[in-house]
């Protein structure tokens, strides 16, 4: 809908722009051109940002990024002291 909008004032600056004579209402026309098309191009981008985005369901809890980096930094000092870290030494853990 804003995009809509913008290109709408876009298109009305540039009507106005075209068809003035008066040295006012070309500059409000070249603002509103202006604001026009920077409004149209950051909405458009907006738009495809959203489009691309994880929805924040997907996302982990800060909970069980601490989980799963403690679990790394513990898994990297043992393979620092040499100890083995096979997935049959560990215990399952239920990630919620």
């Amino acid at each position: 809908m804003t995009r809509w909008i913008m290109i709408a004032i876009t298109l009305l600056g540039l009507i106005m722009a075209i068809l003035t004579r008066s040295p006012g209402l070309l500059g409000l026309a070249l603002v509103m051109l202006f604001v026009g098309v920077f409004g149209m191009v950051m909405a458009m981008a907006g738009e495809r940002i959203s489009a691309n985005a994880r929805p924040d369901a997907t996302m982990l809890s800060p909970e069980v990024l601490k989980a799963i980096r403690d679990k790394a930094s513990a898994s990297a000092q043992a393979s620092a002291r040499g100890i083995s870290t096979s997935s049959t030494d560990r215990q399952p853990t239920a990630i919620e």
